[in-house]
């Protein structure tokens, strides 16, 4: 006996467009500059995939209705599944966002956003530069040298040297320095960053063997005395950068480390994290190690990172003796982890704004974290009476006390007082309002607590403000209208 929903999906199969004839609609024609016909071509044959695998689900779970399709419905259809397939791929791409959590180094978006000055840079940069030509004389000049003299001149180091991230500077130390050797650490220092990187690890694999001393709370200067032996190469301090033991602790001065390093003629390393080359004690950062008293306090080699407190692009810093720091650079494995033409460019301008005196003011970072409640209370005060003047039925919008964050493993538990604009309605759950946020055109990551949406105006641009506001205004109103029409 013949099987009518085999009969009815043949026939509807036989309906189907065909590739060609799909790449010369009109719809996906006008697309073709954009995406490519190689690439087109691709999304056509998946759009086509899916609405073959949809009919057979359809026809096989009913009896035979061929008069529901047509090659028109079916044309419709496949152009509508290759748009979103399209807009699938856009939004996959790296794209800009406007972060309103209020988190000020945002790992997932990128850390700390660049000054205009450092995007300027690296604009200049993307062609033909100076990356290593020396203008004077005509010759191959050396890779970050001025940079290198930055970082310096700032941090009061013999030298500086630039890799791809704060991770690949502490493996490439200790890859140097503590290969076959000991590395004494104390145990409330084995940390893990982020992401998997754990300090064990990390000298495991630079061929270092790891001396735990102390305990979790307290280690004394008479724990590294005794740990030092004729093995040992490196004692690493680590700053714990995403958490924080209180209470009952103890731990040796920087100085007293120094000194009885010095003696015992082994390095003294630090792997600092963030990255401060400013005291933020005003901001409440008042535990994170300050790189130029590093140095004076008598560290060896100290890295850091680029992209958090510092404020510039991702990379990885070393600073120290200059007979240290050219040991690294010989070494085979920085060719490996240095940076590019348009790192050295960012970080460069950014490092100029320290020099200039302005950072406070130019570099995002700490423009961000010198805001005051008051000032961030005076800009959500106008941006709520401007968002209050558009209708939405069933939004309810106020301002809310709260905090923001310093985010990127940066002073855990510390929390900048701000003003949030929060916003609750009652047709549509926080998590709908937040995901409408997430979808525009230009994506709004904003964070959820009590059972409300909030908006921090802190990570905000002042120059992104209205182009928020025009944000918030057409999803909200979008969400209300929607809410109205199911509710009625």
């Amino acid at each position: 006996m013949a099987n009518p929903q085999a009969a009815e999906l043949s026939a509807a199969l036989r309906m189907l467009p065909s590739t060609d004839e799909l790449l010369s609609t009109g719809e996906v024609g006008r697309l073709l500059p954009e995406v490519g016909r190689a690439r087109a071509a691709v999304l056509v044959r998946l759009a086509i995939g899916e609405l073959r695998l949809e009919l057979a689900a359809d026809i096989n779970s009913r009896s035979g209705r061929t008069e529901a399709y047509s090659r028109e419905s079916l044309l419709t259809s496949a152009l509508r599944k290759f748009d979103d397939l399209w807009r699938q791929c856009r939004r996959s791409r790296l794209q800009r966002v406007i972060n309103v959590t209020g988190v000020v180094i945002h790992t997932n978006l990128g850390r700390a956003p660049l000054s205009k000055h450092a995007i300027e840079a690296m604009v200049d940069s993307s062609g033909y530069c100076t990356l290593e030509y020396d203008l004077e004389n005509g010759k191959r000049g050396r890779r970050g040298d001025d940079v290198e003299k930055l970082i310096a001149e700032i941090t009061g180091a013999e030298g500086a040297l630039v890799v791809n991230n704060c991770a690949a500077a502490a493996y490439l130390v200790l890859t140097v320095f503590a290969n076959g050797g000991e590395v004494v650490v104390s145990r409330g220092e084995l940390v893990e960053i982020g992401g998997d990187f754990r300090v064990p690890d990390v000298l495991s694999q630079s061929g270092a063997t790891l001396r735990e001393i102390g305990t979790t709370n307290r280690t004394k200067l008479s724990d590294y005395e005794r740990a030092i032996n004729e093995n040992t190469t490196v004692v690493m301090r680590v700053h714990p950068s995403n958490y924080k033991i209180v209470g009952f602790t103890d731990k040796p001065e920087l100085a007293e480390l120094a000194e009885l390093t010095r003696k015992r003629g082994v390095l003294l390393f630090e792997d600092a994290g963030s990255g401060a080359l400013i005291d933020l004690e005003r901001f409440g950062l008042d535990d994170e190690p300050l790189i130029s008293r590093s140095v004076s306090g008598g560290v060896d080699l100290v890295t850091f990172s680029g992209d958090k407190l510092l404020g510039g692009a991702q990379a990885g810093i070393i600073v120290g003796r200059g007979n240290l720091i050219e040991q690294i650079r010989k070494h085979p494995l920085y060719r490996a982890l240095r940076v590019s033409k348009i790192v050295y460019a960012a970080l460069g301008a950014t490092l100029e704004s320290y020099l200039r005196e302005d950072a406070e003011t130019t570099v995002p970072v700490l423009r961000m974290l010198g805001l005051t409640r008051d000032e961030i209370k005076a800009r959500a005060k106008r941006f709520v009476e401007r968002l209050g003047e558009t209708q939405m039925s069933g939004i309810e919008i106020e301002l809310v006390e709260g905090g923001s964050v310093v985010g990127g493993g940066s002073a855990p538990g510390v929390e900048r007082e701000t003003m949030l604009i929060g916003i609750n309605s009652s047709q549509s759950s926080p998590s709908e309002i937040e995901k409408l946020f997430r979808s525009a055109e230009t994506p709004v990551i904003a964070r959820i607590e009590n059972d409300r949406v909030l908006i921090d105006l802190r990570t905000v641009d002042e120059r992104e403000e209205e182009l928020l506001l025009e944000i918030l205004k057409s999803t909200l109103q979008a969400a209300s209208r929607s809410g109205t029409q199911s509710h009625s």
